[in-house]
């Protein structure tokens, strides 16, 4: 049996972090993922269907989402489905889909973390996190110099 799932999108807000009783840090965040559409649907201007998709981040990888990650970063997101049941205080039975992430990977800059070099001409590396199928995907980006302007001319 296969339960795999591999999805890229854009965190909806800030990560999560807590901690479980016996003081497992686990993170939380969803990511917006738009579901694909025909090319008659594209033309015909019908509007895209995005889903939100809650992902779960366990232990030191979680602890390097809360760090690293903010609303609207790219992430790719290697994992597994899990559906999780509970009752409510009304006694009602809930449940819930959620990703339970083997791998995150930041497909994006995003805010230098303190303590980090500078983006101009630095190589910026961020910290690898999980060993999954995309483990070798993203995680050294270098950001160029920037391009001279017109203030730059010695003349």
């Amino acid at each position: 049996m296969l339960n795999r799932v591999v999805l890229i999108g854009r965190l909806g807000q800030d990560p999560e972090l807590r901690h479980t009783a016996s003081n497992t840090p686990v993170c939380s965040f969803s990511i917006a993922v738009d579901r694909p559409q025909s090319q008659a649907n594209r033309q015909a201007g019908v509007p895209k269907v995005t889903d939100w998709i809650n992902i779960v981040v366990w232990n030191q990888q979680g602890v390097v989402c809360a760090q690293y990650l903010r609303k609207g970063r790219l992430v790719a997101v290697d994992g597994r489905l899990q559906i999780r049941s509970w009752t409510d205080q009304q006694g009602q039975k809930r449940s819930t889909a959620e990703v339970v992430a083997d791998t995150v990977r930041f497909l994006d800059r995003g805010d230098v973390p303190v303590g980090a070099p500078p983006a101009t001409g630095a190589t910026y590396a961020e910290p690898a996190v999980g060993g999954g199928p995309l483990a070798g995907a993203g995680n050294e980006i270098r950001f160029p110099d920037p391009p001279p302007s017109d203030d730059d001319l010695p003349f």
